[in-house]
């Protein structure tokens, strides 16, 4: 299986590329930054290209650069995002604007640029990464609780226009032990006793509905942890 991952370099994306792999696939990355080995420098082993999502045309050709060098695709996870902290009035336009652009925009963009190749597989599947904040709303989150809500209603969208020819999973997950909360004000970072889950479970429930036989689907895929603050 020929799966495209956004985000694919770090976090959740790699922890969905290193499954893949492990499984028999092939990953195909698109991140700002290159693919990392376990010592930390640069894998040239894993096909990826640089692109930012907040430049459709650069999201564009990192697809069809990917697609047609490894001979089409079966599958989309589109797992990058970013967040933006702060009440409405205090962040800045520019970066409120990016949150929405990378996480909402873009995804749309990889998708779109994706269907050519995926309308040809044999079992072509979209994997969307949504947030529990994209279904419950949260002070000071304007930008990524915008950006997730969308990601929600797009991909429900998509399901239903594309059902009975490509799948389509949103995934929700809950908060996870990444890099994501990573130099943000203390007031936004999990506290000491938070309870994150490992991306490398996150990445176990998306081989799931990647694995799906052709004709059935896992429409949503809520996965968090049993004390996740913001579910249900």
């Amino acid at each position: 299986m020929k799966v495209l991952i956004t985000g694919g370099a770090s976090g959740l994306g790699a922890a969905i590329a290193r499954r893949v792999a492990d499984d028999g696939g092939t990953p195909l990355i698109v991140d700002r930054h290159p693919p990392k080995n376990e010592a930390g420098t640069h894998n040239g082993d894993i096909a990826h290209m640089q692109a930012d999502l907040a430049d459709r045309q650069s999201a564009e050709r990192a697809v069809h650069g990917l697609a047609r060098e490894a001979g089409g695709l079966d599958a989309v996870v589109t797992a990058a995002g970013i967040d933006s902290c702060g009440r409405l009035g205090d962040v800045p336009a520019e970066d409120w604007d990016r949150v929405v652009q990378v996480n909402l925009l873009g995804t749309a963009a990889v998708v779109r640029a994706a269907l050519p190749y995926l309308e040809h597989a044999p079992n072509g599947r979209i994997v969307t990464c949504a947030s529990t904040l994209g279904l419950r709303a949260l002070s000071d989150a304007t930008a990524y609780c915008a950006s997730k809500f969308g990601v929600v209603g797009f991909s429900r969208a998509l399901a239903a226009e594309l059902a009975g020819h490509i799948g389509v999973t949103t995934l929700v997950p809950g908060g996870m032990d990444t890099a994501f909360f990573d130099g943000r004000d203390e007031r936004y970072r999990p506290g000491p006793d938070a309870r994150l889950n490992k991306p490398s479970d996150v990445a176990a429930a998306v081989a799931f509905a990647l694995s799906q036989p052709p004709g059935c689907e896992v429409r949503e895929l809520v996965v968090c942890p049993s004390t996740e603050p913001s579910w249900p």
